[in-house]
């Protein structure tokens, strides 16, 4: 069957490869080898990303071709007829360029036209002078691209609070990454994985300084080129960099005071000389926060009579250093050929304590005991990643190589002590225990991978590679109790787990622009081996499982123009991926939170399989609207499930969840000092499973989303900014989240070209206060509420100094493409 699915694969390769070149080769209505490039840039001389170029045939100024710039600030038109041609190129606050006529000729195929400034639209309104600035959101056939600068609210913070304020992405109060109403979400760094999941993926994040950060890609059908990981798509967060010649970087520093205080800083260097480019960046994060967590259960008889109480608060305060590192080296062997090392490091030691006080009462809510528990952990999380990669330029017209060989490890330590004491009503000591952990982890990840593309004539491009990953997991889980002073190993808490994994993947795209019409059709395979083997200890047994599975996935995008202009342009999209467990959601270890509240793995989690689907509507790239529809089998939840008076949390398989979702995303300038970003969704989710520890699970309901930002342009220096979110109730499988709202507002001066100060206060009115319940419980009602540091002040600095020259240099993508995002602790 493998070798079936492989040689399917290589055939449909090879006809569509022969099918491109047929056509190139066959009569004269074909287009010729005309090409016309050149490069984009700002009134800073700095590469333009993300501009609309457009191509247009001066005899009947029909348009031909549109695209955007790279990041480089380059755009290029191939494989067109002789004649004459007219460039044109737009920005939102910038003023429009046209060329002159371009005339292409078989002796003169190929031109490249001189550096291309754009000048920003600078209109006086009573002596104020306005400047544009880059749009917060841009539209690709693909994907959806947030540039991040474009927001006062998000300096000074990080990459999780700019996930956040993204459009379609919603963070829960456990860090869980949603977008478009989907959880599953796969988060990759420069088109690299994170690597991360669950707690470290979050604190990762709260340490990445947005001043790091350039654009984040949403792409909720990633195409074949990715990983099928991640049924609710991809996240890609690009950060800044420099490729250009000479000597330049930057410095962010940040302060942050609510009724804690903090900072985060990065600090970024480029050198370039000859063929050596040297880059680094160094960030810093001090953490300093707090969780107040509020639970309530009610436990019933049989005959539905109420039979006790239980109430409970922890106040975990959380504080912590990390440091984020990233050195690299290119060497520039030709023109065409770079070779690439990229090492990256993260440390993060984060000291938490947790006060806990779990009231017991009876049916008339009398005091029957009172537990305490303080308890004190001392994690560490260590990363070191190793990237090779070589990139070889066939030609000018896009035929490349790039291979990517990455190492990573990633090492955690987690010291936990845990002292209980009960107390009777009177508060006398009932009893005393202290429970310690020692919970350490290894995770070793080896990636090798090849890409490969080729334009063709007629406007075809296509794109194979391949990827091996392996993965090993060692995970130890140490437990004693000490009663009385007499210490003893708590055998029924400990574990040793080893999880291995070899993925092996290829895949085939191919796009294509003809006229009004765009389109773009990938294949994906992959086939996954697995094992876990459970040690034993003197009250477990050994255990062990292994899995291996073969699955192809398919994307399917088109972009139709309703008219010549291209102002109205209809796209449909379709793609099938999986979700594998998290590797620590296999580990069956027992992590307990206090007497009363465990967490569990479960090794015989299955993966989940989704198809969506997507009709979106584009006016002027400025107002998309997105009808989309995902079914998934096997969809993995968190599941509570309440025993004997005890909260057991563990991932399970509930079966099957469908998303239906239609949203709105629109960039307006409503006047020439005035411009508004909205963000509108309504989404229903419908959970269903025949097999749940309280009977049928079938969760129903709709919420609605919405995110708004408006932004004053006073003058060339000065803008403030006022932002807000709101969100109806979810219900979403076992729980119901409650509404959520909150507004911030910003200022920001340009005190230099160079130089930038920015302030902004967040949730104003204190309302991001997250409370809920949760559902299908025996017997019981359950519910929290959750509040956190969120009203706050920032300020913020960011100085850029060196001069650059502008170069062609550009590979971020390294073999690591979904692992990263499993590992969690």
């Amino acid at each position: 069957m493998k070798l079936f699915i492989a040689a399917v694969l290589v055939a449909w390769a090879s006809i569509v490869s022969n099918f491109t070149f047929a056509q190139s080769s066959a009569g004269p209505g074909n287009p010729g080898k005309g090409q016309i490039s050149g490069t984009v840039l700002n009134e800073l001389k700095q590469a333009f990303d993300l501009a609309t170029v457009a191509l247009f045939r001066v005899q009947d100024s029909a348009l031909l071709k549109s695209s955007f710039t790279e990041q480089d600030g380059k755009f290029v038109f191939e494989q067109l007829k002789e004649g004459d041609y007219r460039i044109k190129i737009s920005a939102m606050g910038y003023q429009n360029y046209q060329s002159a006529v371009l005339h292409i000729s078989a002796s003169n195929p190929e031109l490249r036209l001189a550096d291309i400034s754009m000048l920003s639209a600078t209109k006086n309104l009573k002596e104020v002078s306005i400047v544009g600035q880059k749009a917060f959101v841009e539209r690709k056939i693909d994907r959806t691209v947030v540039n991040v600068d474009a927001l006062i609210a998000n300096a000074g913070t990080t990459a999780m609070d700019v996930l956040e304020k993204s459009p379609g992405v919603s963070v829960d109060q456990n860090g869980a990454i949603s977008l478009k109403g989907k959880q599953g979400v796969t988060i990759f760094i420069d088109d690299k994985p994170t690597y991360l999941s669950g707690a470290d993926l979050e604190s990762y994040l709260r340490a990445l300084p947005s001043a790091s950060l350039d654009q984040i890609e949403l792409m909720t059908n990633p195409p074949a080129r990715y990983d099928a990981a991640g049924k609710g798509g991809v996240i890609n967060i690009k950060t800044k960099k420099s490729n250009s010649r000479g000597f330049n970087g930057g410095l962010n520093l940040a302060y942050t005071q609510g009724e804690l205080a903090r900072t985060n800083n990065s600090f970024n260097l480029n050198y370039r000389h000859n063929k050596l480019n040297f880059f680094g960046v160094l960030s810093h994060t001090y953490q300093n926060n707090f969780t107040d967590l509020d639970l309530f259960r009610k436990y019933q008889n049989e005959d539905g009579s109420t039979k006790s109480y239980f109430e409970q608060n922890s106040y975990i305060r959380r504080k912590g250093t990390g440091f984020n590192g990233k050195v690299g080296m290119d060497y520039y062997q030709t023109e065409k050929t770079t070779w690439g090392l990229v090492l990256t490091g993260m440390h993060r030691s984060s000291p938490e304590t947790n006060n806990n006080v779990s009231n017991l009462l009876n049916a008339q809510r009398g005091l029957d005991s009172i537990v305490k528990a303080l308890t004190k952990e001392k994690e560490t999380f260590k990363n070191l990643g190793v990237n090779a990669n070589y990139r070889h330029q066939f030609d000018k017209k896009g035929q490349q190589l790039t291979v990517d060989a990455d190492y990573l490890i990633y090492r955690t330590g987690n010291d936990q002590v845990i002292n209980n004491s009960s107390y009777l009503p009177d508060q006398s000591l009932k009893s005393e225990d202290i429970l310690t952990g020692k919970l350490p982890s290894d995770i070793k990840i080896y990636t090798l991978k090849a890409d490969y593309s080729k334009p063709f004539e007629n406007n075809w491009k296509m794109e194979l590679g391949a990827k091996t990953s392996y993965t090993k997991t060692d995970n130890v889980g140490a437990y004693s109790y000490t009663i009385n002073q007499v210490t003893k190993p708590d055998y029924e808490k400990s574990n040793h787990f080893i999880y291995k994994e070899n993925i092996n993947s290829g895949y085939l795209n191919m796009n294509k622009e003809a006229g009004k019409w765009s389109f773009q059709m990938g294949l994906r395979l992959e086939h996954t081996s697995s094992d876990g083997h459970q040690m034993g200890n003197p009250v477990k047994p050994d255990s062990a499982f292994n899995r291996s599975y073969t699955n192809l996935f398919p994307t399917v995008y088109l972009s139709y123009k309703l008219d010549t202009a291209g102002n109205n342009q209809l796209g449909l999209n379709y793609g099938r991926r999986v979700d594998r467990p998290y590797f620590q959601q296999l580990n069956p270890f027992v992590s307990p939170l206090d007497k009363f509240t465990y967490y569990l793995g479960n090794p015989f989690l299955n993966p989940s399989f989704t198809h969506s689907i997507e009709l979106s509507h584009t006016f002027k790239n400025k107002v998309t609207t997105t009808l989309s529809y995902s079914d998934t089998k096997d969809e993995v939840n968190e599941t509570i499930e309440i025993k004997d008076g005890l909260y057991y949390s563990r991932p399970g398989n509930i079966g099957r969840k469908i998303v239906k979702s239609m949203s709105v995303n629109a960039g307006l300038d409503l006047a020439s000092w005035l411009t508004w970003q909205f963000y509108g969704e309504l989404t229903n989710l419908n959970s269903k499973s025949n097999d749940f520890y309280n009977g049928v699970l079938n969760s129903k309901g709709t919420f609605f989303f919405t995110t708004n930002t408006f932004q004053f342009k006073l003058s060339p220096s000065w803008t403030t900014e006022l932002g807000g979110m709101y969100r109806t109730k979810i219900n979403d499988a076992q729980f119901t989240i409650g509404k959520l709202y909150a507004m911030s507002i910003g200022v920001q001066k340009k005190l230099s070209p160079s130089t930038t100060l920015k302030l902004n206060a967040s949730d104003i009115f204190y309302t991001r206060i997250i409370n809920g319940q949760i559902n299908n419980l025996a017997l019981t009602t359950a519910g929290w509420r959750n509040r956190s540091d969120s009203r706050n002040v920032l300020l913020s600095l960011s100085y850029r100094f060196g001069k650059t020259f502008s170069d062609l240099r550009k590979h971020n993508q390294t073999g690591a493409e979904s692992e990263k995002n499993r590992v969690n602790n």
